[in-house]
């Protein structure tokens, strides 16, 4: 008997109305939450998070030329004594991937991959990274050419084999201490992953901590396009066409929604 009424009772008008409202109720919610979530991805994407586009091969074998990712500028921002504790403000970690501003042009944004923090010990030996007096394991690295480079493959190496800007060979000189680099106060030393074909800190110096803008989270868009197409953030005509005739072909969907994960490297010496 209970069954039947009820029943009945779904057909009453009253009932029908009061599903109705719910209904509109919902949608307009679902609206202001999209509204809202609009809004902050707007102002975000100044203040919270930014939009950068991959243009070279210096960090292949982790991020590709055209990958789209999206960077956390949150994570490493100085916090005040209450915020720090609110907000997950944190220092820059050995191993995570960096984007910042290049010492030699700030107008340029870099990406590459945190290597050595403030009085961390390094040097590399036939482009094996040693760290704090202990070789590194990085799975990460592609080594892209066969042929020997003094300079690249061993560092420091001494004045026989500057580094090509001349602020690098000051800077780095001075903190070079028994054929090892002391990263000083302040600074960050940074390689790309694709070690034979990347301009980093061992040619243009150290990363000053202010210049670093945030870390990569995830890939949101992949698509294959050469590096000048990409460089300096110009996208001409003939890219925009690119993309338009060819975003099934080109796109790289196994990539899309791909996050992006730093890798932890050694810890310091006592």
């Amino acid at each position: 008997m209970t069954d039947v009424e009820t029943s009945t009772d779904l057909k009453a008008p009253g009932f029908r109305t009061r599903i109705a409202e719910l209904t509109d109720d919902v949608q307009r919610g679902f609206i202001a939450e999209w509204a809202v979530t609009i809004i902050l991805l707007l102002f975000g994407t100044t203040t919270l998070i930014q939009a950068f586009v991959i243009p070279s091969a210096s960090m292949v074998g982790t991020l590709l030329i055209g990958d789209h990712v999206l960077v956390d500028k949150l994570v490493y921002a100085p916090g005040g004594a209450v915020s720090s504790k609110i907000l997950p403000y944190r220092d820059v970690r050995r191993g995570d991937i960096i984007v910042f501003r290049y010492p030699l042009n700030i107008s340029q944004d870099y990406v590459k991959r945190a290597i050595g923090v403030p009085g961390d010990h390094i040097h590399f030996d036939n482009k094996q990274l040693f760290l704090n007096g202990k070789m590194v394991n990085e799975p990460y690295t592609v080594h892209s050419q066969q042929y020997p480079d003094v300079y690249r493959d061993n560092f420091p190496s001494g004045a026989h084999a500057m580094p090509l800007r001349p602020r690098a060979a000051e800077m780095i000189e001075k903190n070079v201490v028994d054929g090892e680099l002391v990263v000083p106060p302040g600074y960050i030393f940074a390689m790309g992953d694709n070690r034979d074909d990347s301009d980093d800190s061992r040619y243009w110096g150290l990363v000053p901590r202010e210049n670093i803008v945030g870390t990569p989270v995830i890939i949101y868009w992949s698509f294959e396009a050469p590096t000048q197409d990409l460089i300096n953030g110009n996208v001409g005509v003939d890219h925009i066409i690119d993309v338009i005739t060819h975003f099934f072909t080109k796109t790289r969907w196994s990539r899309t929604f791909k996050l992006i994960r730093g890798y932890p490297l050694g810890r310091a010496s006592n």
